[in-house]
């Protein structure tokens, strides 16, 4: 029999929150093409008034002083890749947040440019 002072909850249980209102009860929204796991983003300022966002917004432009990826984000804040994807589709819509360029799926390098790159090093 369990004591009155044992925690049910611990860190394994997850937040107490469901992810539906994490996302803007938007689970299954669908999220901005140029989002992948390796995707860079950065906040384009240190001065934003948090009343103004979510909490877990709030987790992402705090993190994001400096350049990491989506994969990282949603990592550290122990989210959902899919909840962090809409939050940082809806950051970025806000202009609060900068998507690094060349890091889109349609910005992947093709296989000629990679051979030369390859014969690049290969010369050094």
């Amino acid at each position: 029999m369990a004591g009155q002072n044992d925690e049910w909850v611990d860190d394994d249980a997850g937040g107490l929150v469901p992810l539906y209102a994490v996302a803007g009860r938007r689970a299954t929204a669908d999220i901005s093409s140029d989002l992948n796991l390796g995707s860079m983003v950065r906040a384009t300022t240190a001065d934003l008034d948090p009343t103004y966002f979510e909490p877990h917004q709030v987790q992402i432009l705090r993190l994001c002083q400096r350049w990491l990826t989506v994969a990282e984000i949603s990592a550290i804040g122990k989210v959902p890749l899919t909840i962090t994807k809409r939050q940082l589709a809806d950051l970025i819509d806000r202009g609060v947040l900068a998507l690094s360029s060349g890091t889109t799926s349609s910005a992947a390098p093709t296989r000629d440019r990679l051979v030369q790159v390859l014969d690049g090093l290969r010369a050094m």
